[in-house]
């Protein structure tokens, strides 16, 4: 019989399958029914607590895995420097602020500068600051999720993102 972990990681594959496999799925309704469908005991909560760990995002109103959890994560500038950031925060509707160690500013801005994030305008670095910039919410809130996904990845906790924006009538 396979252990809690066997089976979560078989789920993950099989989410990880139907999210880079071109279809397009807006609910998690849906994809607890076709993990369900492909053999794998899910619920609502599972899936949820899945697509956190996979770095899904929903965005344009499906759920998809961005092209940064697919990279080779040691290949990355900002992995490097990920220990020396302490917290990421929404600063106005398009800005991000890190905090990061004393003296770790700069580093950590060049580090990210290096990674050449298309979705970022650009960076501005102080003693132990870093603001991010980037040209909309959409873009604020992948650099979020992607942040997120690096930090994590060393085992730290990250604040809450950016709240999404409020949809216009």
């Amino acid at each position: 019989m396979p252990s809690d972990r066997e089976v979560q990681a078989a789920r993950r594959k099989a989410l990880v399958d139907i999210l880079t496999g071109g279809q397009q799925v807006s609910d998690q309704r849906d994809l607890v029914q076709m993990l369900r469908d492909l053999g794998h005991p899910a619920t609502q909560s599972s899936v949820s607590r899945d697509l956190k760990a996979l770095g899904a995002v929903r965005t344009r109103g499906y759920y998809e895995i961005p092209s940064w959890t697919e990279e080779e994560n040691e290949a990355s500038p900002f992995r490097r420097v990920v220990p020396f950031v302490r917290r990421v925060k929404p600063a106005g509707p398009y800005l991000l602020l890190l905090i990061t160690d004393p003296g770790a500013g700069r580093m950590v801005a060049q580090a990210i500068d290096d990674s050449k994030w298309e979705d970022l305008v650009g960076t501005v670095d102080g003693d132990s600051k870093v603001l991010l910039l980037t040209e909309n919410f959409f873009f604020q809130r992948l650099i979020y999720e992607r942040l997120k996904y690096y930090i994590r990845l060393e085992g730290n906790e990250i604040a809450d993102g950016p709240e999404p924006e409020p949809e216009s009538e």
